[in-house]
């Protein structure tokens, strides 16, 4: 009883988000929601959202590196924000993490050196650089649960990942590899595991040579079609999410099929 009382201790005073400053130019922002699997539970959205505020805030940081813990990136949704969605009681604009990436003023690289799923796959599509792991899993479940998928992925995926198979992976809620991604031609680079946060901050450190204003304006100027698209795709989304929500088998779907 004492070790258990000891680890849920250490766990609660580690923090869901750890903040470090790999120099005074690159910050790396961790996920490592231990308990929860880097679901999107209230402790991991309130940390992120104050993460990148600091980081909004912090003039001499040039370049950011999303990264999650062991074998997990991020895995979307809990079951009980899928419930509530389910009843009409909140709408995934309500957990307001999925563009963090995509509004930072400087770019953002997404070190997906474990799974990601759901909406946690798609929030690291949103960041400007994205890495991925040879042995991780990367998929779009919602429609596993037969709801349609929300939180931008229908608008980043085929952006991202070319329309053809950002509509498989949208449609069908497969899970693939990432050296399965690799071999479909994702324009991502797919390393070992073990070398995706060392790929990443090689990365950071090669932007981090150019003048910070420079890579805010540049930014600026290649995600401007994406932050004008996104509201009207959220809107779709939202009311795709309205109706297909409301069908009787999706609350047995997320019943029995998460985690799974």
């Amino acid at each position: 009883m004492g070790n258990f009382n000891v680890y849920w201790r250490q766990a609660l005073e580690r923090p869901v988000v750890e903040l470090r400053e790999i120099d005074t130019q690159v910050v790396q922002v961790t996920m490592q929601d231990k308990r929860h699997k880097n679901t999107f539970s209230k402790a991991l959205i309130s940390s992120l959202i104050a993460a990148f505020e600091s980081i909004r805030e912090n003039k001499n940081i040039k370049v950011v590196v999303l990264t999650g813990y062991d074998s997990y990136f991020s895995s979307g949704g809990t079951q009980d924000e899928l419930l509530m969605l389910q009843e009409g009681n909140m709408k995934f604009t309500d957990i307001a993490i999925f563009s963090l990436a995509l509004e930072c003023p400087v770019p953002v690289i997404a070190a997906m050196q474990g799974h990601g799923i759901g909406g946690g796959f798609v929030m690291g599509l949103f960041c400007d650089f994205v890495i991925l792991s040879r042995e991780s899993i990367y998929t779009t479940n919602f429609m596993k649960y037969g709801f349609t998928p929300g939180m931008g992925a229908t608008y980043i995926l085929p952006k991202k990942l070319g329309f053809s198979l950002a509509n498989e992976m949208l449609m069908n809620a497969a899970r693939y590899r990432g050296e399965a991604l690799k071999n479909r031609g994702i324009p991502f680079p797919v390393v070992p595991r073990k070398d995706v946060l060392e790929t990443a901050l090689r990365l950071a450190s090669e932007l981090a040579e150019k003048p910070r204003d420079s890579l805010i304006i540049l930014k600026d100027h290649l995600v401007t079609s994406l932050r004008d698209d996104l509201p009207k795709v959220i809107e779709q989304e939202v009311i795709m999410h309205q109706k297909t929500f409301k069908l009787a088998e999706v609350k047995q779907k997320i019943n029995e099929l998460f985690g799974r």
